[in-house]
C-alpha cells in the first residue's frame, strides 16, 4: 500500500476516534495492509474501548512483535491480561515494561505522536497489584514501596499510599491504566501534504501599458510605449531593531545552555540588564545571556542613498562639518625596540565572584545537571537542592569536590573550602548514590582478579575495540590506541586515567579482551 493511502486512512481513523466513532476508526485502521507497530497499537486501543479483550490481546501482541522495545505496548497488553484473569502473564508484561524504561523515571511519547507519559511508579503499582492477585504479598509490598520512592507527581503519592494500605490489609486495589482515547497521531507535515495545493494560483495583471487592462490569458506581444510616465519612488522604510545596540569587546565562551557565544566586534541588541551583571541579548535571531562588562554601547545610524543625495543637493556643508569625529578607540602604542620583549595583549576582565550575585552548581551524576543559586549555600541546603533535582533522597547521595589534585568528600566542615574552588562563578561537584557505590565495589572486587599490577610498575595497555563516550566522564578511544597505566589496582588506575569507562568497559563490556597487557 502506498504511503499516501496509509497516511490518509491513519488520519481518518484518528479523526473518527476523536468524534467517538470507535467502530469506524477500527474499520479504517484494519483496512491498512501490513500495519506498522503504531497502527497495531491503535487497533488494540479500539478493541479495548469496544470491550473486545481477545482482539485487543492480538493487536497488542502484533505491536510488540513489530517493535520489541515499545514499553507502552507491554503496559497495555499487561492490562488486557489482568482483565482476562491471566495474572502471571500480566506480571511478566509489566516487568518487561519496567525493564524497557532502562532506569528512567518516565517516557514521554509525545514526540512519537502519542499524548501519554508512562511513569515507572505506575508500572510498579501494577506489578504490586499482580503479585497481590497471585498471593505474593511480600513482593507486592516491596514493589509498592519502590513505587512510592519513584513517584513524580502529587496524584501518584495519594494513589500509591492507598494501595499500600490495602496491601497491608491484604486486599485488592484499582489498576493503573492509560486514559481512554489516547492514540498514536500521524505526522502533521505528512498529513498536510495529502491535500492538493494550487501553487500557481489564478493569473492576475500586475502591469500593463493599456489602461484598465484585466486580460490574464495568452495573447500576442503588445506594443511597448517609448516614453512611459515616470512612477513615483516609494520611500525606503527601515525596520526598527529591538533592544539597544552594543558592541562585544571580548570573546565569551558559554558554559550553560542559557549563555550565548559571541566574538569581539559582534553587534548585539540588549533586551534587559539584570542586577547580577548578566545581560539578555539578541544576536542572529537567538536570545541568550552575556556578561555586561563584555559589552559597549554603540549608536547605529541608518541613511538611505536617496536621502543622502537629497541632503547634498539641498544643504551646504560647512568646513566644520567636513572634519571627521575623533576616534573612540585608544591609539596603539609604539613598537618595542627590543625584539625579545613579548607583546602583551589586553585580556578580558575576569568574572570575579564579587561581580556577580548568582552562582552555577554543576553536578556530575549519571548525567550532568546545572542549578543556578543566588548565594553560597550551606551543606544541608546543597544536599537538599541536589537531591531534589536528581529525584533522590538526601541520605542516599554523597557529594565530592576537587581540592587541588585530590577528590574530597563534601561535608559540613569543608563546605566553605569547596566554595573556594569555584571558577567563573561555577562550583563543580560529583554525586554518587548507594546503587552506584555498590556497582563500584563490585567492579573493584572483579577487577582485583582481572588486573594485577606490581608495585611501582608502569604498564601500557592496547585497546582492541573502539569505544564511544556516552557520559561526560567517559574516555573515548579507538582500536590500537595505547593507554599508559600509572598505578596498581582498578580503582587507582581509574583515578590516574581520570575516566571510569576504560575500566568498566574492560571488565563489564564485550568479551574480556578489550585491554591486553603489554610490557614497555
Amino acid at each position: 500500500m502506498a504511503l499516501v493511502e496509509i497516511m490518509r486512512l491513519w488520519s481518518d481513523g484518528v479523526a473518527a476516534a476523536d468524534k467517538g466513532d470507535w467502530s469506524n476508526a477500527l474499520t479504517l485502521f484494519t483496512s491498512i495492509a501490513d500495519p506498522r507497530s503504531k497502527i497495531c497499537f491503535n487497533i488494540g486501543c479500539c478493541h479495548l474501548v469496544l470491550g473486545d479483550l481477545h482482539g485487543a490481546e492480538q493487536a497488542f501482541t502484533s505491536t510488540i512483535e513489530k517493535d520489541a522495545h515499545l514499553a507502552v505496548g507491554y503496559f497495555q497488553r499487561g492490562s488486557v491480561f489482568f482483565k482476562k484473569g491471566k495474572y502471571s502473564q500480566a506480571l511478566d508484561d509489566w516487568s518487561r515494561c519496567f525493564t524497557e524504561l532502562r532506569g528512567n523515571q518516565l517516557i514521554d511519547y509525545k514526540i512519537l505522536g502519542l499524548t501519554f507519559k508512562l511513569y515507572s511508579c505506575e508500572i510498579l503499582h501494577n506489578i504490586a497489584l499482580a503479585n497481590a492477585k497471585l498471593g505474593n504479598w511480600e513482593k507486592a509490598e516491596k514493589s509498592i514501596i519502590l513505587a512510592l520512592s519513584q513517584k513524580a507527581e502529587s496524584r501518584h503519592g495519594t494513589r500509591i499510599e492507598k494501595a499500600m494500605q490495602e496491601i497491608l490489609k491484604q486486599k485488592d486495589f484499582p489498576i493503573s491504566e492509560m486514559p481512554k482515547g489516547r492514540l498514536f497521531q500521524p505526522n502533521e507535515r505528512l498529513v498536510e501534504q495529502l491535500e492538493k495545493k494550487d501553487y500557481l494560483g489564478k493569473a492576475t495583471v500586475v502591469a500593463s501599458v493599456v489602461d484598465k487592462d484585466s486580460f490574464s490569458g495568452f495573447a500576442p506581444l503588445q506594443p511597448q510605449a517609448n516614453n512611459p510616465p515616470a512612477r513615483p519612488k516609494t520611500p525606503e522604510v527601515l525596520r526598527t531593531l529591538q533592544g539597544q545596540p552594543h558592541r562585544v569587546l571580548f570573546q565569551f565562551t558559554p558554559e550553560t545552555l542559557e549563555e550565548m557565544e559571541v566574538m569581539p566586534g559582534n553587534i548585539v541588541f540588549v533586551l534587559k540588564k539584570g542586577n547580577d551583571n548578566w545581560a539578555t541579548v539578541l544576536f542572529n535571531g537567538k536570545k541568550g545571556i552575556v556578561p555586561c562588562n563584555y559589552l559597549e554601547p554603540v549608536e547605529l545610524r541608518f541613511q538611505s542613498q536617496t536621502q543622502g543625495t537629497e541632503a547634498k543637493e539641498d544643504e551646504v556643508t560647512t568646513p566644520e562639518q567636513d572634519i571627521p569625529a575623533p576616534p573612540t578607540s585608544v591609539a596603539p602604542g609604539n613598537v618595542q625596540d627590543k625584539p625579545d620583549t613579548p607583546v602583551t595583549k589586553e585580556k578580558p576582565p575576569a568574572r570575579s565572584v564579587e561581580s556577580s550575585a548568582s552562582y552555577i552548581v554543576k553536578v556530575y551524576y549519571k548525567y550532568t545537571v546545572a542549578v543556578q543559586v543566588s548565594q553560597k549555600l550551606s551543606y544541608d541546603d546543597l544536599l537538599i537542592l541536589i537531591s531534589s533535582k536528581l529525584k533522590l533522597t538526601p541520605c542516599d547521595i554523597t557529594l565530592h569536590f576537587i581540592d587541588g589534585d585530590k577528590e574530597v568528600q563534601l561535608s559540613k566542615d569543608n563546605v566553605k573550602r569547596a566554595w573556594e574552588q569555584i571558577a567563573d562563578n561555577c562550583l563543580k561537584l560529583k554525586c554518587t548514590d548507594a546503587q552506584m557505590e555498590q556497582s563500584f565495589q563490585k567492579v573493584e572486587e572483579e577487577g582485583v582478579n582481572h588486573l594485577k599490577l606490581e608495585d611501582n610498575s608502569e604498564v601500557t595497555v592496547t585497546a582492541i575495540f573502539n569505544y564511544e563516550a556516552s557520559q561526560p566522564e567517559d574516555l573515548p578511544f579507538k582500536k590500537g590506541d595505547i593507554i599508559k597505566v600509572l598505578n596498581k589496582g582498578p580503582i587507582e588506575t581509574l583515578i590516574n586515567i581520570k575516566h571510569i569507562s576504560v575500566i568498566l568497559h574492560g571488565l563489564l563490556g564485550p568479551p574480556k579482551k578489550d585491554l591486553k597487557n603489554q610490557d614497555m
